[in-house]
């Protein structure tokens, strides 16, 4: 088996100090992981997220000490196996998953804040074993990711045929007519259910999938000029699209 000997480009200009595991090369990877990880906690904590600054901070911190343990355990007793680094990569996905909140309108939040803490633990990983150019250019795409990508997502969304919508009605008596008016539209409900939480609020609420089958719509109209016609009629006390 053939394996390549590539060389960090940054470390290698940086010297060996930083490349070796020395007092300046853990105090410089110590730093990059808590400031990269400071703009991501800030990025989301700006936008209100569960997860903040002092959260990506630390997760990105543990990950970069455990990389650290495992270097200077493998050199001490010359062995190749990262328990540590290992037990991050479970820790920082349990960490994640509680990042994860279910609303009492059935949607999924925080998914996007829990999968970007566990990408700065494994950034954390990469500044820990000095791979400063992956640590580097992993922190640029995460972050570009976060701002970026949002704007076109929800163009994506908006114009596909299929989506979820979060319905109130006045009375359980006027499903049947909502159900016809959003057939006469060229909608089609593919999956409708009843939400219990909120059984004693004299509302009849309910989440909704639907599918756009007529062609001018697909063609012309977006789910929120949809769901603006929708919300017109009388008897639906709210409405809004579901949103992950």
């Amino acid at each position: 088996m053939m394996f390549l000997n590539i060389a960090d480009p940054i470390g290698g200009m940086l010297g060996h100090w930083a490349t070796s595991l020395t007092l300046g090369s853990v105090l410089l990877r110590v730093f990059i992981s808590l400031v990269f990880a400071a703009i991501i906690g800030c990025e989301r904590a700006t936008k209100r997220h569960s997860a903040g600054v002092r959260t990506f901070m630390l997760v990105t911190l543990g990950a970069t000490i455990a990389m650290l343990t495992d270097i200077f355990i493998c050199d001490l007793y010359a062995t190749h196996i990262f328990f540590l680094s290992g037990a991050v990569i479970i820790a920082g996905a349990t960490v994640s998953v509680n990042c994860v909140l279910f609303s009492s309108r059935n949607q999924i939040k925080g998914l996007t804040t829990s999968v970007a803490l566990w990408t700065c633990a494994v950034i954390g990983l990469a500044s820990g074993a000095g791979f400063y150019s992956v640590t580097i250019i992993g922190f640029v795409a995460l972050l570009c990711t976060l701002n970026l990508f949002p704007a076109m997502e929800r163009y994506l969304k908006n114009r596909s045929n299929h989506f979820e919508i979060h319905l109130e009605l006045k009375s359980s008596s006027h499903l049947q007519d909502f159900v016809t008016t959003i057939r006469k539209l060229g909608v089609i409900i593919d999956d409708i259910e009843l939400n219990p939480a909120y059984v004693n609020s004299g509302l009849s609420v309910y989440s909704v999938a639907v599918s756009i089958t007529s062609g001018e719509l697909k063609k012309y109209k977006t789910h929120e000029e949809i769901i603006e016609a929708l919300g017109s009629l009388d008897y639906v006390y709210h409405i809004e699209e579901m949103r992950g």
